[in-house]
């Protein structure tokens, strides 16, 4: 009895406990869960124009994830001192991390929006394989080029939409990003309706309907995010002169640098051996393409709660070592990872178990449609791995271990996972569906390099006395 006391006690909270996580969790969770639902709901829409104007869709939402994930790598590299920051009250610090935000977002913008269109020919191409199903790839070439040619228009927007956000929830307002994203998403799902099928007597744009209400709807949030965090000092004071001037502090830049940019580098590199990964299992032909953009699509959707939760960690274990209570930070932790796996045995079981009837929705070939199905059961046979891992990626980078980080998530990808799907793809004559299955319990092995990682408890440190040095030769606006 004694022993079960001190398991609970170890992996398990109070409700006070998971009523404090919740409150963090929750926001982000409703967020991403509406936005991957309204994405899922545009994906079913595009779906029902055929296979290859699905597929360039897919192909080139592939690029467009490289490049928020490497937006999402910039704005959580200063993040790391922002939630620190926060945990000392010191808003100028703040301040100056929503600067770096905003320059870094910005050059990372203009470098991906420019080599997206002048190689986009070429990008495309790499997904167009015929396999053991026939597929019109110029026609899903051209379906490609017309949707990238005005998603490229989204790329700032939503760049600086996350530098906004991203800062809110480090600072505790995790209800505002919230109810931007709902207003996005809507928008999003009902500018897609008209548009993509001409419905109100709007012209039927097909591909091109579904980017612009893309575009539309990160403008609107957007938007909602700026006129709200500078009309509200009190909640946002970090954004009073926050325009006044870009300079930041040099030794908080020069920490940044060195703790956050790469980061942003596991992000991107990270992303891109995704991207690859899947171009692999292109190869197999554009049956392949279709089934993978369906998988992917419903397992976002169930994969909301160990993803927010992850961001939870980042946030709150963050908070707890900032404020020096590193203790509590080892014991929250634990008990956040925890509920993070029970919380994706339930979502996987549930995902496994509708996956063979969720491809009927799509105007697709029945190849596509049984291979779609099989990938999304071996998906949720993965999510228990994928959530520990990610909640060890988030645990590791509250501590500002980013060469750690580094090593674990991107190194991983590059070192194991793509040598892996480049020789079962180039070199074998596999089938599809036990080359996806290798690849994707992949996942085990990096779950268990995590718990490796979290035994040697390396992640335990405080950097404020990294944020209080850059502080002192902060000076006046």
């Amino acid at each position: 009895m004694h022993k079960l006391q001190n398991f609970r006690k170890t992996y398990f909270g109070d409700k006070a406990f998971y009523r404090s996580v919740l409150a963090v969790a929750v926001p982000i969770m409703v967020q991403n869960g509406i936005t991957n639902f309204v994405s899922l709901l545009d994906n079913i829409m595009v779906g029902r124009l055929g296979t290859e104007p699905m597929s360039g869709v897919s192909i080139v939402n592939q690029f467009i994830f490289v490049f928020n994930l490497l937006i999402f790598g910039a704005v959580s590299a200063a993040g790391i001192f922002t939630a620190q920051y926060h945990g000392i009250s010191d808003t100028r610090g703040v301040r100056d991390t929503f600067r770096f935000k905003l320059l870094i977002a910005a050059v990372a913008t203009l470098v991906c929006g420019v080599a997206m269109q002048l190689a986009r020919d070429p990008l495309i191409s790499l997904f167009l394989h015929q396999g053991e199903t026939e597929g019109d790839l110029a026609l899903t070439l051209s379906q490609g080029k017309a949707y990238l040619s005005v998603m490229l228009a989204g790329l700032l927007p939503f760049a600086l939409s996350q530098a906004y956000a991203s800062t809110m929830r480090e600072t505790g307002e995790t209800v505002l990003p919230m109810k931007a994203g709902i207003v996005a998403v809507v928008t999003n799902f009902a500018l897609n309706y008209i548009l993509i099928f001409g419905a109100f007597g709007a012209p039927a744009l097909g591909v091109r309907g579904a980017a612009v209400a893309t575009v539309v709807s990160r403008v609107a949030e957007l938007a909602i995010l700026v006129i709200w965090g500078h009309t509200h000092p009190a909640t946002c004071p970090y954004l009073k002169g926050a325009y006044a001037s870009f300079r930041i502090p040099g030794k908080l830049f020069a920490s940044i640098a060195v703790r956050g940019l790469p980061l942003m580098v596991n992000e991107f590199l990270w992303s891109l051996a995704v991207t690859m990964r899947n171009q692999c299992y292109a190869t197999r032909g554009l049956h392949a393409v279709a089934a993978q953009n369906i998988c992917s699509t419903i397992f976002n959707v169930f994969s909301i709660t160990y993803m927010a939760l992850g961001s939870a960690i980042a946030i709150i274990v963050g908070h707890l070592l900032g404020a020096g209570k590193l203790e509590e930070a080892k014991e929250t932790d634990r008990r956040l990872i925890t509920f993070s796996i029970l919380c994706s045995l339930v979502f996987g079981g549930l995902l496994a178990t509708i996956g063979p009837f969720f491809p009927l929705l799509y105007n697709t070939t029945e190849a596509a449609r049984k291979l779609a199905a099989y990938m999304i059961v071996v998906s949720a046979l993965s999510m228990p791995f994928c959530a520990y891992a990610n909640a060890a990626y988030f645990t590791i980078r509250s501590g500002g271990q980013v060469m750690v980080t580094l090593l674990f998530d991107c190194v991983f990808m590059w070192v194991v996972v793509m040598p892996l799907s480049f020789a079962l793809s180039r070199l074998t004559d596999m089938d599809i569906r036990p080359l996806y299955f290798i690849c994707q319990m992949t996942e085990a092995l990096k779950a268990c390099l995590g718990f490796v990682l979290l035994r040697r408890g390396t992640w335990v440190r405080q950097l404020t006395d990294v944020t209080a040095e850059a502080k002192s030769e902060q000076t006046p606006l």
